[in-house]
């Protein structure tokens, strides 16, 4: 079924990917990225370069013992010299551990932390997608520019790169296989990017979206 909603100008096309600092991702932002099937395509539409702190990496080989490969896939891209594994120093380790370890409200992940902690000590833009992880690092770093995997892949540059057909096909991938989380003020811009049929295919989009898109 064709998408009959009229497209509307994308809400997270003003921020500059151009410039050269780098973006830091989380482990839910690499296993998005793997999920596409194209994660180098992607990382290479970026002219910013994309580090990963050594504990989101030890996240993602944790989920190896599970049967995930998203840590074998995460090392293959840091040998070809897509991703740049970074560690944790001076007063980037103090923030971590007031991060990882307090109120349940406020810990994170230790992958998450780190990467907000990274980016509080360097010139770096955190790439997070879980909702806690946003929120806390809103809280305590409201300076900090944060961006989405999402935001990434919606990106006319990215578009530019590969061909909207492209850019459609690795962002269903993303949702379907990845279960991508979209927030709240991104969720219209990717249903009028994929049409509606995709859109009401993709768990990870809302209910109420799935439920408006199916009855139509």
């Amino acid at each position: 079924m064709p998408n009959s909603r009229k497209a509307r100008p994308m809400s997270s096309l003003n921020f500059q990917l151009d410039q050269n600092i780098p973006l830091v991702a989380d482990a839910s932002i690499i296993i998005n990225l793997n999920a596409t099937g194209a994660a180098s395509e992607i990382i290479a539409a970026l002219p910013r370069p994309l580090l990963v702190t050594e504990n989101a990496c030890s996240e993602l080989e944790v989920g190896a013992g599970r049967g995930y490969d998203d840590h074998a896939q995460l090392m293959k891209l840091i040998c070809a010299g897509f991703v740049s594994r970074v560690p944790l120093a001076g007063g980037a380790l103090a923030i971590f551990e007031r991060l990882v370890d307090g109120a349940s409200a406020q810990t994170l992940d230790d992958g998450e932390a780190a990467t907000i902690a990274y980016v509080s000590c360097n010139a770096a833009i955190p790439v997070l997608d879980e909702r806690k992880a946003r929120r806390v690092c809103a809280a305590e770093f409201p300076n900090v520019r944060m961006l989405s995997s999402a935001e990434l892949l919606i990106h006319r540059r990215f578009a530019e790169s590969v061909g909207r057909a492209r850019q459609v096909e690795l962002i269903v991938n993303a949702l379907k296989i990845g279960r991508m989380r979209v927030s709240a003020e991104l969720v219209e811009d990717i249903r009028a990017l994929i049409g509606d049929e995709r859109a009401a295919q993709c768990a990870s989009l809302p209910k109420r979206i799935r439920t408006a898109v199916s009855s139509n």
